[in-house]
């Protein structure tokens, strides 16, 4: 289950950031993040697996991919 979470949260940072091919590592504002973008992650991980973040989780430390992806995935844990 943590498996497909994790791909479900990398796609939904992809398409909503649309980012293109090799830069996985690229923070949450180099690919022109905004407060709008914060709230569209968040809500298509609402309603795409039923996880409630925090907007804010989004903007703590090195806002990227990987950091996205373990936020939902915790945050899926602590809700199972």
């Amino acid at each position: 289950m943590t498996e497909s979470i994790a791909r479900t949260a990398e796609a939904i940072w992809r398409d909503v950031l649309t980012i293109p091919s090799g830069q996985d590592d690229a923070s949450f504002f180099e690919l022109s993040g905004e407060s709008i973008t914060a709230v569209r992650l968040v809500s298509r991980v609402e309603d795409e697996l039923g996880i409630l973040i925090d907007v804010g989780d989004i903007f703590e430390d090195d806002p990227n991919l990987a950091s996205f992806v373990a936020s939902v995935v915790a945050a899926g844990r602590a809700a199972a």
